[in-house]
């Protein structure tokens, strides 16, 4: 089955997922184009790679760079260390994304992908889970034709800078992994290049609703060589 080819726009793209996300998009004949808004180049050369670097506290007024663009694809996220207060990584977590999302539908974007985390529940007493969970259901009520949400546990790869208690976190469940079957399966730390493949696979569908992928259905999706087209 064919499709005509499509413009992809990735926030979040020089972080982990993103930029092993838009390395997958530009290998895909799906997309003539991939469109990153960021905040620092990357090291990348590609014919259908478009970098607009941008001023995320203003961003709205360069909102025509959303023209055009079929699926709208978000990696964004920190950890409040990184971000160093609740309130700059609410503004990463939830502001960003929600803000995107909204200029996105009023340029007529179609679909949009997000990750979000495991646990996400805006009822919840942990501000992580709780942000996320608030950003998820901020995004529900955009009114995108197709809004896939994917929920990952640990997310194992190379980020390029020190966080040593997600790598000492990430040791032990490399260690657990053969044994977490079953119920514990839904726990497993999963690769960024898992998740990234998981969310091209499921954009190129192209099914309409509000969709969230849990922990163990992103392992499922998201194996290398795995296409709906």
């Amino acid at each position: 089955m064919s499709h005509p080819e499509r413009k992809a726009m990735v926030i979040g793209a020089t972080g982990l997922v993103g930029e092993l996300l838009v390395r997958n998009l530009l290998e895909h004949p799906l997309y003539s184009e991939v469109r990153i808004l960021i905040r620092r180049r990357l090291d990348l050369e590609h014919p259908a790679l478009k970098q607009h670097v941008v001023d995320w506290a203003h961003f709205e007024s360069q909102g025509h760079l959303f023209e055009d663009i079929d699926d709208l694809y978000c990696c964004m996220g920190t950890t409040i260390k990184k971000a160093g207060s609740q309130e700059k990584f609410r503004e990463v977590d939830y502001h960003y994304p929600v803000r995107a999302a909204v200029l996105a539908k009023q340029y007529d974007v179609k679909q949009m992908l997000v990750i979000s985390a495991m646990g996400a529940n805006a009822a919840s007493r942990v501000f992580y889970s709780r942000t996320k969970g608030e950003m998820e259901e901020a995004l529900s009520k955009i009114g995108f034709r197709s809004l896939h949400i994917f929920r990952p546990s640990l997310i194992l790869g190379d980020r390029g800078e020190k966080r040593l208690g997600e790598e000492f976190a990430a040791k032990v469940m490399k260690v657990l992994d053969r044994w977490m079957k079953g119920r514990a399966a839904k726990y497993r730390a999963v690769h960024a290049s898992t998740i990234a493949q998981a969310m091209r696979n499921i954009a190129v569908v192209q099914t309409t609703g509000n969709h969230i992928y849990p922990n163990d259905v992103i392992h499922a999706v998201g194996v290398q060589g795995t296409s709906c087209v």
